[in-house]
């Protein structure tokens, strides 16, 4: 239960802020959120003042982009090879394919209604970006529950699992009576003065609910127990979790998960699935959207850029014009390409890895809910599933999809080479572990595993395979051709939609500014 690179990214900014980031970076090829990095766009309809502008990708880069470039007043094509738009922002439901490259085909076969976001999930309250477009597209959002403190923990599996809400609670105990104990033995009086020390001893009392005589034996904050049958009997408590079990060091990664910015409440979710989000800019950009449109070649020259692509019909390879092109491909696969661009800019793209990530979604009825009291949240335990996600969705209905793996990191490759019911076993042992005799209710398994999606080929980048000077050079433009990905930005973070959608945005930044001199360049002669 280490924390993932995501986690990792998020925690190194949100504990020791932009700097220890920085500090950062060398060692784990990580930056800090970009969440703070909002490009203001104040653009009127005039400024691209018919420019035309080739975007290759319908992701939400992409239709971000293109969104923004038609209201400046530029003339949009966007060409996206899948038949449909979204990218890694993909919801499966009842009859939706999914094909490997590996040629392995799954058919989502979850009851109407239920839907499985195998891209993203959750968006942070802090990502302005993202949810303004969703205010301004008229998105609904509700709010997606990312802890809840009935989930369930078992960091060692020779162990019975134990609540997040005891877990957190008797730590907190422990620690406030070891802090105490250490007080009254005047280990801190060169630390403290005599009325700091007793205000302390107070807090400490209150903090950990510890007794009378200064020590943890256990609380109602850590769950209710039967209370006595005598009138008036407050509820009871359980002993508490031996400090050595909560001190195990794959424990604490899921316990801090939500403490970090990018993890903490609010969390919100489109009501209905991630593509709702998708589907509100394809409302807007119909008639500039070109699916099935598999780019093969890019050139440039003095003039504009051409693109050759395959239309999807089986006829001769079509070829697109247009003054500027934005591409929003992953940049592993934009590498392999054929371009015109420099040496050092192929170069750089060939510096960047992708990442791999596999989830794998049951239907079940919701007996989290019902026997449990989990209403959304995560629980976690050591096993290669690594986790349990509950949906937020729909509450107290009678099915619901369950999240019971989502592999990252290492040991995420092997684990999505794995055949498709080897997966599903390992998910279904993860439900066993956490919730005995529930496993066998578990019904339409689906495993996505993102390095196997054609034209992902992976769920975000590899940080330390990103040198900064790469990141820079592919920041620039190169001529008419401008990069736009999650993987790219200031500071980018690389996994998340918000990272997309303000890469997007500086894009057309950059591509206005750039648009509007070359105008004043020419009034002026």
């Amino acid at each position: 239960m280490a924390l993932t690179r995501r986690e990792a990214l998020a925690s190194i900014n949100a504990v020791g802020g932009e700097k220890a980031a920085q500090a950062a970076l060398a060692a784990l090829g990580l930056g800090p959120s970009t969440h703070l990095q909002y490009q203001t766009l104040d653009y009127g309809p005039q400024a691209g003042q018919g420019a035309s502008v080739l975007i290759l990708g319908a992701g939400i880069a992409g239709l971000v982009a293109a969104y923004e470039l038609k209201r400046a007043g530029f003339r949009v094509r966007v060409l996206e090879a899948r038949q449909r738009t979204g990218g890694r922002n993909w919801t499966l439901r009842h009859g939706d394919r999914v094909d490997y490259l590996d040629g392995r085909q799954q058919t989502a076969a979850f009851a109407p209604g239920l839907y499985f976001n195998a891209g993203p999930a959750r968006l942070p309250s802090q990502h302005r970006t993202i949810l303004d477009y969703c205010r301004e597209l008229g998105v609904p959002m509700e709010v997606l529950v990312n802890t809840s403190h009935s989930a369930q923990l078992r960091p060692d599996l020779e162990q019975p699992a134990f609540s997040v809400r005891q877990a957190l609670n008797d730590t907190r105990g422990h620690l406030a009576g070891l802090l105490a104990t250490a007080v009254n033995r005047d280990a801190l009086d060169d630390q403290l003065s005599a009325e700091e020390r007793t205000r302390l001893l107070t807090f400490l009392q209150g903090y950990g609910d510890l007794s009378q005589e200064l020590v943890y034996e256990g609380s109602v904050r850590a769950g209710h127990g039967v209370a006595k049958p005598a009138p008036g009997s407050l509820p009871a408590f359980a002993a508490p979790v031996p400090l050595d079990r909560l001190l195990h060091p794959e424990l604490w990664g899921a316990l801090l998960h939500t403490e970090y910015p990018e993890f903490s409440a609010t969390m919100l979710q489109p009501v209905g699935g991630m593509d709702r989000i998708t589907h509100a800019f394809e409302q807007r950009l119909h008639d500039e959207l070109q699916l099935g449109a598999v780019v093969r070649q890019v050139r440039q020259n003095g003039e504009g850029v051409s693109v050759t692509f395959d239309d999807g019909v089986g006829g001769d390879p079509q070829v697109a014009r247009a003054d500027y092109l934005i591409s929003t491909l992953p940049l592993p696969l934009l590498a392999r390409l054929d371009t015109d661009f420099s040496e050092p800019f192929k170069a750089a793209l060939r510096t960047t890895r992708n990442d791999q990530a596999t989830k794998v979604a049951w239907q079940a009825p919701r007996f989290w809910e019902r026997e449990y009291r989990i209403y959304g949240g995560l629980s976690w335990l050591e096993h290669p599933a690594r986790l349990l996600w509950y949906p937020s969705n729909e509450l107290n209905s009678p099915e619901g999809l369950l999240v019971a793996g989502y592999v990252t990191g290492e040991g995420a490759a092997a684990f999505g080479r794995q055949a498709f019911d080897a997966q599903y076993a390992a998910s279904a042992e993860a439900v066993e572990l956490l919730h005995p005799g529930h496993s066998a209710s578990l019904r339409h398994p689906l495993a996505v595993s993102w390095e196997q999606v054609a034209y992902s080929e992976g769920p975000w980048l590899q940080r330390e395979h990103f040198p900064a000077d790469a990141h820079a050079l592919l920041e620039a433009p190169q001529g008419r051709v401008y990069l736009a990905s999650d993987g790219l930005g200031q500071n980018g973070i690389g996994i998340w939609q918000e990272s997309a959608a303000n890469s997007a945005r500086r894009v057309v930044g950059q591509l206005a500014e750039h648009v509007i001199r070359q105008r004043q360049t020419a009034l002026a002669s």
